[in-house]
C-alpha cells in the first residue's frame, strides 16, 4: 500500500533555473545574471545576504516561475518581471511547495545542476517591500505565493537552465 509518506516524496518532473537574482544591498536594484556562486551558511555571493556569515534557513529564496501569470494578473499588471520579487531563483517545472517534507525528521535533498545541493525550509512570505514595489493588492495576491526558502547543504555553481531534482530523502537520525 502506497502511503502519504510515500506520494509525498515522489515527483513527475525536473525543475529547471529560469532566472538567478542578486540583491547588492537591502535598497538596490536587484540584477539577474546568468550565473552564481552558491556558499553554505551565506548565500549565493554578490547578495546582500552572503555578508552575514552565520548560518540561516533562508540562505536562499526560490520562485515558482509559473506563479509569473498569476500573481500580475492579481497585481493588475500586464507581466511581472521576477528581479521584482527580489528572489534569488526562479524554478519552473516542479512545485516548489512540494519541496519541503510534509514530515518532522525527513529532509528532502534537491540538487541544483552538478554541484549545489540545498533543502528546503519553509515559506518565503511577502513583505512590505514587494508590496510596495507591486502597489495595492500585492501583498495579498503573493500571501500562498511569495515562494520558499532553503539552505544549502553543499555549496557550487548554479547557471541558468540547471536543473533540479530531488537526489535523497534522509531521515533526522541519519543527519546527526
Amino acid at each position: 500500500m502506497t502511503t502519504l509518506r510515500d506520494l509525498s516524496q515522489q515527483f513527475s518532473a525536473t525543475g529547471r533555473i529560469e532566472a538567478i537574482i542578486l540583491r547588492p544591498s537591502r535598497r538596490e536594484p536587484a540584477l539577474s545574471v546568468g550565473e552564481a556562486i552558491a556558499e553554505p551558511g551565506r548565500g549565493l555571493l554578490g547578495d546582500h545576504r552572503a555578508t552575514r556569515r552565520q548560518a540561516s534557513k533562508r540562505e536562499l529564496t526560490l520562485f515558482q516561475a509559473e506563479h509569473l501569470p498569476l500573481i500580475a494578473n492579481w497585481c493588475g499588471l500586464a507581466t511581472l518581471n521576477p528581479i521584482r520579487l527580489r528572489r534569488n531563483l526562479l524554478v519552473s517545472g516542479v512545485n516548489l511547495i512540494g519541496m519541503r517534507s510534509l514530515f518532522p525528521g525527513v529532509w528532502l535533498e534537491w540538487a541544483i545542476g552538478e554541484e549545489v545541493r540545498m533543502q528546503v525550509t519553509g515559506p518565503c512570505d511577502p513583505c512590505s517591500k514587494i508590496a510596495a514595489e507591486l502597489g495595492m493588492g500585492s501583498y495579498n495576491a503573493l500571501r500562498g505565493h511569495g515562494g520558499v526558502t532553503a539552505r544549502i547543504l553543499t555549496g557550487g555553481k548554479i547557471r541558468v537552465g540547471d536543473s533540479v531534482n530531488l537526489i535523497e530523502v534522509r531521515t533526522e537520525s541519519a543527519n546527526q
